[in-house]
């Protein structure tokens, strides 16, 4: 029978040779997509399917169960992950009308090495299955059990393959998303499209910038910190950096009367790092949060980062995120323009309802040399979705960069 796995466990493989199948009472297809440390297929001879039966190192088996004969010696390099794909072969009809499928996975003896019994699904008509992955030199076995709601299509589109002669958006890959778990990457990488889509369609894509991320800690907005908006702030701007910042991470500050530089945000450990640094009060990796303050002065932040623009040519991005409050403003809008001579567009971003007073203005300021600025207002973040966030939030960004070009500001 093999070891049992359950939803998210993973195993070791210590064999070369493997025969992954699937049992099931559901009339269903198997298929498998050999994907990069991306998540995407290199080309589309990376995809395994009945009209498509063999890949380097894996040959679909037909027959009752269909399998997977997958030679790990044989697999390129470059492939990351092996992952199965079962999919209901009748129309409209979903797994979770039958007994839940089981995967095997056996040696290349027929010796059951694992078993994964795929309970929980219901709507679902397509499901990855299994995910045979590298650590190191080794391969291991995952139990991924995930539905997939747009469809085969749409999975096959989501990973690199073309459908219909559809051109694949182009995301970029940086250290760190191999650790993730099967779901993080699989969201990450929707969000990463979302971007990429925005950039391509501004003619940006490709442009590296650094980025900041600045993020209120005054006690107003104590209800976001509480529900938790702020820490889905910051996994919803990492697929931002992503995308632009040349090693893919977040420069981090929170802000109140002053401010605390934090350790940049990566990839891999985004949401260890927010129940780590979000907080309203306390001491938290040697920050003292009540010396940070409770009420706001934007001055020091806004100073500190202005300062690090002045010896640089390459340009920033400063996603600032806040309730507003901002009463300085004669001092506030005199920097602005001082910093419009200088590499960086500052996008302000107003969470909650709040009176933004000065930043509702900040986009319309007169002197400057360029826009260097936007604001938007999200009364409630999580009833906007990725397309309209990161259209919203890098809609100006492109502008400035052509506009801080035919200036002279950028090198």
């Amino acid at each position: 029978m093999g070891i049992s796995l359950v939803k998210g466990q993973n195993g070791p493989l210590a064999v070369s040779n493997v025969v992954v199948s699937v049992r099931s009472i559901a009339p269903a297809d198997v298929s498998a997509l050999l994907v990069t440390e991306s998540g995407r297929v290199r080309t589309d001879a990376d995809f395994v399917f009945f009209n498509q039966p063999q890949a380097p190192g894996v040959e679909l088996r037909s027959g009752t169960p269909a399998a997977l004969a997958v030679s790990m010696p044989q697999v390129p390099a470059d492939i990351a992950q092996i992952r199965m794909v079962i999919t209901v072969d009748e129309s409209g009809a979903t797994f979770g009308q039958f007994a839940p499928p089981v995967a095997t996975i056996a040696d290349g003896a027929g010796n059951a090495l694992y078993e994964y019994v795929i309970d929980g699904l219901d709507s679902e008509s397509v499901v990855i299955a299994l995910e045979l992955y590298r650590r190191s030199s080794e391969w291991k076995v995952r139990a991924v059990g995930q539905g997939y709601a747009g469809g085969f299509a749409a999975l096959v589109t989501d990973h690199g393959v073309s459908v219909d002669d559809e051109p694949a958006a182009e995301v970029r890959t940086v250290p760190g998303e191999a650790g993730l778990s099967f779901e993080k990457r699989a969201e990450l990488d929707l969000r990463k499209r979302e971007v990429a889509k925005v950039l391509i369609n501004k003619n940006a894509f490709g442009i590296r910038a650094r980025v900041i991320l600045v993020i209120d800690k005054t006690l107003s907005m104590s209800r976001q910190y509480s529900k938790q908006v702020v820490h889905r702030v910051v996994q919803r701007m990492i697929p931002v950096a992503t995308q632009l910042d040349e090693d893919g991470t977040l420069a981090a500050y929170l802000y109140a009367l002053s401010f605390a530089k934090l350790p940049d945000i990566t990839v891999e450990h985004g949401e260890a790092w927010a129940k780590t640094f979000l907080h309203l009060t306390g001491i938290h990796q040697g920050i003292d949060y009540a010396r940070i303050g409770g009420r706001n002065d934007e001055l020091p932040i806004m100073r500190e980062i202005v300062a690090s623009l002045r010896h640089r040519d390459a340009p920033t991005l400063v996603l600032f995120f806040t309730d507003g409050g901002f009463a300085k403003k004669r001092e506030i809008a005199a920097l602005m323009r001082d910093a419009s001579r200088l590499p960086a567009f500052w996008q302000f971003v107003g969470l909650g309802r709040a009176n933004y007073g000065l930043l509702r203005t900040i986009d319309e300021m007169s002197d400057r040399v360029v826009d260097n600025a936007g604001f938007f207002a999200l009364d409630d973040i999580d009833q906007v979705d990725d397309a309209q966030l990161y259209a919203r939030l890098l809609g100006e960004f492109p502008d400035w960069l052509r506009a801080a070009g035919q200036a002279g500001i950028l090198g």
